[in-house]
């Protein structure tokens, strides 16, 4: 059956990818609030039926789902911005509960890498609007009574944490923004920062090298 079809290879099939850009489709396009509840709503059904979409094999749906949930989690309208939260932590705790409540390594990591994607990509985050989603991710966590005993909670604290440092890595870059080799220093600190973290190391390196490339320092 279609279920079956959609599961196949752990989700990594030619038939769920099109099913996915479809809801990906919904959140690149500009929509009304009412619109987006539901995109939302339909989201947290599709990772609750195909967990295995986003927690197993290849990384590329979840970290296409976490960049564009982020985005909204910066968005001008509280309403919005406290949907997309919940439907993050939605994500991690459904990762969480999928390793038998051992971790969120895949969503975590995602995370942290679409945020230093974005931070690139989009004027103002990490402003006061983002920071109140963090503390409703934080909430959440804090508040979920099922998971109160684990490690989750602490986990989801030290991801903010986390995301909070690179944002403020970020600001001594807009610092610095007009001394290349300065701002070329801070972003080789952070991409050191993450020598345990391959995939994020990399976030970092791929930036120094679109400086140097901007500024003619093939050389480097």
């Amino acid at each position: 059956n279609l279920k079956n079809q959609l599961l196949t290879d752990h989700g990594h099939n030619p038939l769920m990818k099109k099913v996915f850009d479809v809801y990906l489709c919904f959140l690149q396009k500009n929509q009304s609030e009412t619109a987006l509840k539901n995109v939302f709503i339909a989201l947290r059904a599709l990772i609750f039926k195909f967990p295995s979409t986003f927690y197993e094999g290849r990384a590329d749906m979840c970290s296409a789902l976490c960049y564009e949930i982020l985005k909204y989690c910066n968005s001008k309208l509280s309403s919005i911005r406290t949907e997309a939260s919940q439907l993050l932590y939605f994500l991690m705790r459904n990762n969480f509960d999928y390793t038998g409540k051992k971790s969120f390594v895949r969503t975590h990591l995602q995370v942290i890498i679409s945020v230093s994607q974005l931070i690139a990509d989009v004027v103002g985050i990490g402003g006061t609007r983002f920071q109140q989603s963090l503390s409703i991710i934080n909430n959440c966590a804090n508040n979920d009574r099922i998971i109160k005993h684990t490690t989750f909670p602490s986990d989801v604290k030290d991801l903010t944490k986390r995301i909070r440092t690179v944002l403020m890595a970020t600001a001594q870059m807009k610092e610095h923004e007009n001394d290349p080799e300065m701002l070329v220093d801070l972003q080789y600190s952070l991409a050191k920062s993450y020598a345990s973290t391959p995939e994020l190391r990399k976030t970092w390196l791929d930036s120094m090298a679109r400086i140097h490339v901007k500024n003619g320092d093939l050389s480097e």
